[in-house]
């Protein structure tokens, strides 16, 4: 007995050594993470003299003054260009969402011929990648005359295999073929069923891959790069890249790091409010499907 007991005294104190080593592993790999935002933060407070002369620790006393500097930098629109990213990310995030889950209703609920060629033809077009494509996508628009334009950053949004696939296999395991069968036997036309029944189902599948759509487009630089040319029509990843390939001696440092601050920002509050839906429905929809 007295064995028996110290031997489960050591796995508990081996279990609680695995368990700190672990926290300990992880709360490094936090901070290393989160360092560059903290010099980010701590720059965009200081002068521009203060950050040519090294690395602080400690923030600096000049915010509000870079922040009116950029907002009222004529050479910097960065609210124009904060709007645009936000009407460009916004578009992409619903448009991806609601047709990705309407395509993956409409093969999960109806069974009809070449149903299976379907589903591998979308996966298939999963593999191409965006910049094999970039060429013939750019004459296209031209043809159209939709450059300087936001349609072609948020239309094409609609076809996202990805985001399909992640739909679908939250569908088999969340959405019963009862429901939508009882729903046609009570007169339910099919996009009343879909926007009435279904959404609500697949409420924590959309808003997973609706932040997902929101942050990457907000991140894109390749495609509006391509597409916008116009000063009033550019996103913020333009603006930033243009910073970037600018000599920084006719800038000031601390307006360019307020600047990279608040395009910044409005993702970092994306995560922190909303972290918990892509940890839930991630966690069910890898569990259910």
């Amino acid at each position: 007995m007295a064995n028996k007991k110290q031997g489960d005294k050591s796995y508990h104190a081996h279990i609680a050594r695995v368990k700190a080593v672990r926290y300990i592993v992880l709360i490094l790999l936090t901070l290393i993470c989160l360092f560059s935002f903290y010099v980010l933060f701590v720059n965009s407070t200081r002068a521009h003299y203060d950050i040519q002369k090294g690395f602080s620790a400690l923030p600096g006393g000049y915010i509000f003054k870079n922040f009116n500097s950029v907002i009222h930098n004529g050479n910097l629109p960065v609210i124009r260009c904060l709007i645009n990213s936000l009407i460009v990310s916004a578009g992409t995030a619903i448009c991806t969402t609601y047709s990705s889950c309407l395509t993956a209703y409409s093969i999960h609920a109806y069974d009809f011929k070449g149903r299976k060629a379907l589903q591998t033809f979308i996966m298939a077009v999963m593999m191409i990648p965006t910049q094999v494509t970039a060429l013939g996508f750019v004459d296209l628009m031209r043809t159209f005359r939709l450059t300087d334009n936001f349609i072609p950053l948020i239309v094409p949004a609609i076809a996202a295999p990805a985001v399909y696939f992640f739909m679908k296999q939250y569908m088999e395991g969340s959405l019963p073929l009862e429901i939508v069968e009882a729903a046609r036997i009570d007169g339910s036309s099919e996009f009343r069923t879909f926007n009435s029944i279904v959404i609500p189902i697949m409420k924590p599948a959309i808003a997973v891959q609706a932040i997902f759509a929101f942050v990457s487009s907000w991140n894109n630089y390749f495609t509006p790069n391509l597409i916008i040319s116009k000063d009033k029509m550019k996103t913020l990843p333009i603006l930033i890249a243009t910073l970037r390939g600018a000599d920084f001696l006719k800038f000031d440092m601390g307006q360019v790091y307020m600047c990279i601050l608040l395009a910044v920002l409005p993702v970092i509050v994306v995560y922190v409010f909303l972290s918990r839906y892509i940890i839930q429905g991630v966690a069910v929809g890898s569990v259910k499907g």
